[in-house]
């Protein structure tokens, strides 16, 4: 199974206080299967993870550690979908355009889509994505 990992589920992991049994399944599909995320992931976890050093949250030796980690994981970075799939996966489903990449990218490889956000998990199943439980 090919798993597509949104940011909400990667977020999880780097806080601890932002546990999620899903977020840990992921965690272990992912091991095992590997994983992969739109182009706009790379920005959203790194946005994440300043915003939240900016609040005192984590400090940057956090940031870079969680990076670190991140970068060693099985998880491929997909190139955008030139033929504008994902735009009109959020005008279908009202989804903003970001977690519209997530839903394209599951369908274009037909993958289990891994996500904390249930308007996305609503659009996936309306799909017929499979979403992990």
């Amino acid at each position: 199974m090919t798993l597509v990992l949104d940011s909400s589920i990667t977020a999880c992991w780097c806080f601890p206080d932002e546990t999620a049994s899903l977020a840990d399944r992921a965690w272990e599909v992912l091991q095992q299967e590997g994983g992969a995320v739109p182009s706009l992931w790379w920005y959203e976890i790194r946005n994440v993870l300043v915003v939240n050093e900016r609040r005192g949250r984590i400090l940057a030796e956090d940031t870079r550690d969680f990076l670190t980690d991140l970068a060693a994981l099985p998880i491929e970075i997909a190139a955008p979908d030139p033929g504008g799939d994902a735009i009109r996966v959020a005008r279908r489903h009202r989804l903003t355009f970001y977690d519209a990449a997530y839903l394209d990218l599951a369908i274009r490889l037909n993958a289990t889509l891994a996500t904390l956000d249930k308007d996305l998990v609503k659009a996936a199943r309306s799909e017929g994505v499979k979403i992990l439980t």
